[in-house]
């Protein structure tokens, strides 16, 4: 019989309908593993589900019967893949699930930002309109979305439809090219273009060793127009530090980040620092995460193990 161990059930919320493969299987799940606690509990495994918990070589070698990973997620960068390859073991992930969440979610942060929404809601909390001598007051600075420019790093899915949403509100929208790249054509606009032009930039690539610090001091010294800057893609695309000391001097206008290169947080992140600005708005690593969404990305997850049992891997990573 099958046995199935999922990793990290947690990570998966409880409002979703947990269902299990059609096949005969033995079923084991626990709430979070450690790494110390990865290879015991994959022993006799033949598939392993894992959201975050890595799985390395190490790991890999010393799990014979190991035949699949299912990952209910669609970053992979957690798991050694050419480790996987070389042992003919199959990696799939879920992809199309966040279609909708995350570029609500990104919207969400935009609108709070662009509008002043978290300091005139502290404002109001402190007593401020209650002394104020007539019916509203500016203490933090309000634009429309109409008119300015998004400028979007990623042109996958998640990019596209953010820039869906951009147009609704009538912005304009550009996609970059990819950091040091020329020529991906007419849809496409310069990377230092879209960070000088830019209103506000959002984020929606995959983080790999090309996009590791993505953004660092070099490109926020690029951005003229002070734009607000949007992660809902990965930790580690932006450089922290940099990105403190850019919001210090006023090189941006304020950040919505929902991930941080560690997570969760390293208590020295200097992001932890600057969390009580009203330009500030950092989110548990949540865009991805509405009701709806998780139970599409779970159905997925278990096609992906039942087309596997079948012969017929789906979504293949290797």
């Amino acid at each position: 019989m099958t046995r199935i161990v999922f990793l990290d059930r947690s990570t998966i919320g409880p409002a979703v309908t947990l269902s299990k493969p059609a096949f005969s299987h033995d079923w084991i799940d626990y709430d979070r593993t450690r790494p110390d606690q990865l290879v015991e509990r994959l022993k006799g495994a033949q598939i392993a589900i894992s959201n975050k918990v890595p799985i390395r070589r190490a790991e890999i070698e010393q799990l014979p019967d190991l035949k699949m990973i299912c990952i209910p997620a669609t970053g992979y960068d957690a798991f050694d893949i050419d480790a996987c390859r070389g042992r003919g073991i199959v990696v799939s992930n879920v992809r199309g699930y966040a279609s909708h969440t995350v570029p609500e979610h990104t919207f969400a942060l935009i609108l709070a930002l662009r509008r002043g929404l978290i300091g005139y809601r502290q404002d109001v909390i402190d007593g401020k309109w209650q002394e104020a001598d007539q019916f509203c007051f500016f203490t933090h600075p309000i634009n429309d979305l109409a008119g300015s420019t998004l400028g979007i790093i990623g042109e996958g899915a998640l990019g596209q439809g953010v820039a869906r949403l951009a147009q609704a509100f009538g912005m304009r929208t550009l996609f970059a090219a990819h950091k040091g790249v020329n020529g991906l054509g007419p849809l496409y606009t310069p990377f230092d273009d879209v960070l000088k032009s830019s209103d506000i930039i959002t984020l929606h690539c995959p983080l790999m060793p090309a996009t590791r610090n993505l953004i660092a001091r070099p490109e926020f010294e690029k951005m003229k127009r002070r734009p607000l800057l949007i992660n809902c893609a990965r930790g580690g695309l932006v450089n922290e530090a940099d990105l403190v000391k850019a919001l210090d001097d006023g090189s941006i206008a304020g950040i919505g980040f929902d991930c941080l290169t560690q997570e969760p947080p390293d208590p020295a992140n200097p992001l932890l620092s600057v969390l009580d600005r009203p330009n500030v708005i950092v989110t548990p690593h949540t865009a991805w995460a509405s009701d709806e969404a998780m139970q599409t990305l779970w159905d997925q997850a278990v096609a992906h193990m039942e087309n596997f049992q079948a012969g017929q891997p789906s979504n293949r990573i290797c």
